[in-house]
């Protein structure tokens, strides 16, 4: 005899995935007309600093070079397991200590906006754009805030192309993904995102120091955007419906061909998707640290992207953007 899944979805769970989505499409708001308010974090420190500066206490009590690289790994895991923990618990209390108040709902939602970064990546975007379009200098200057590769070995269209693969990957780590994980688990889940992308860029890199430590940090960032990044690579595909010159077939046939070329296991879906739907080329060799990393191109176009080019990406980005808007705001007016 089979349950019937009404039963598991009665009038309070209804309530519940009602305030849920009001919640989160209030804070997609907040963020989207806001972003992060530089004047508030010179008060108070953002999330993801408080964040972070637990992660750097951890790892200087626990990454030890002289242990062997067995242990090394568990007590990364330990750290990140921690870190996870710390997170989600202080998420959860977070949520039910506003569940009580008036108008905590609303508390919460700004809460949640501070932990989203669709506004605050257009913007930066936007200022390599407008670098570019003074001078060389002017753009080295601005793609430095959003890219780990080193600037001054960057041309004009090195520049423009940084810029534009940053939107896209970022538009999955920075924006879906927090919104995804919200929605699965609310405050808690998008807080243990933010530790799990905070872990991943601070220790999850292959070098010495961290290859061994970082390992599980850089593994669950992997899992948990693994879902997120392909829903990015199909909102971008959408949003090309939206965009005059954008092409959503050539987006979806692209992705599908080269998002499995890309070194990361979740950021060639939205590149690629980028790429074929405005018909440029991403990704290719690129410099990290001094060193040349062969990644795979994403899409068959132009490689030479210039200050113009980006303003097509912005255009994508929004159109992307408000496809997610769409779908939580369908799913609220469907309940």
């Amino acid at each position: 005899m089979f349950l019937d899944p009404v039963l598991f979805w009665d009038e309070a769970g209804v309530s519940s995935a009602r305030a849920t989505l009001a919640t989160l499409l209030l804070a997609m708001v907040i963020d989207l007309l806001l972003g992060d308010p530089k004047w508030l974090y010179r008060l108070v420190p953002h999330p993801v600093v408080i964040i972070g500066g637990a992660i750097a206490a951890l790892e200087r009590l626990l990454n030890r070079q002289a242990e062997t690289r067995h242990r090394r790994i568990v007590l990364g895991a330990c750290c990140t397991l921690s870190i996870l923990l710390a997170c989600a618990a202080a998420g959860l209390a977070l949520h039910l200590l506003l569940r009580g108040l008036p108008w905590g709902w609303i508390v919460e939602a700004i809460l949640a906006s501070s932990l989203l970064a669709f506004r605050s990546l257009y913007d930066a975007v936007r200022a390599v754009a407008k670098g570019l379009e003074e001078n060389l200098d002017a753009g080295r200057a601005a793609v430095r805030h959003i890219v780990g590769r080193d600037p001054e070995s960057l041309d004009e269209a090195g520049i423009a192309r940084a810029a534009a693969e940053s939107a896209a990957e970022n538009f999955s780590d920075g924006f879906v993904a927090p919104v995804f994980w919200y929605l699965i688990f609310g405050l808690p889940g998008l807080l243990a995102y933010k530790a799990i992308n905070t872990l991943d860029s601070m220790i999850g890199h292959r070098n010495a120091r961290y290859e061994a430590f970082g390992k599980a940090s850089a593994r669950l960032d992997d899992l948990a955007n693994f879902l997120p990044a392909r829903l990015a690579g199909l909102f971008i595909v959408l949003g090309a419906l939206l965009v005059p010159g954008a092409s959503m077939k050539k987006a979806w046939s692209t992705m599908l061909r080269d998002a499995p070329k890309h070194r990361s296991p979740n950021a060639g879906w939205q590149e690629a998707a980028l790429a074929g739907a405005l018909g440029l080329a991403l990704a290719g060799p690129r410099h990290y640290g001094g060193q040349v990393v062969d990644d795979g191109w994403m899409g068959d176009g132009r490689f030479t992207l210039h200050a113009g080019d980006l303003a097509k990406v912005l255009d994508l980005y929004l159109a992307a953007g408000g496809v997610a808007f769409a779908v939580v705001g369908a799913g609220l007016l469907s309940l």
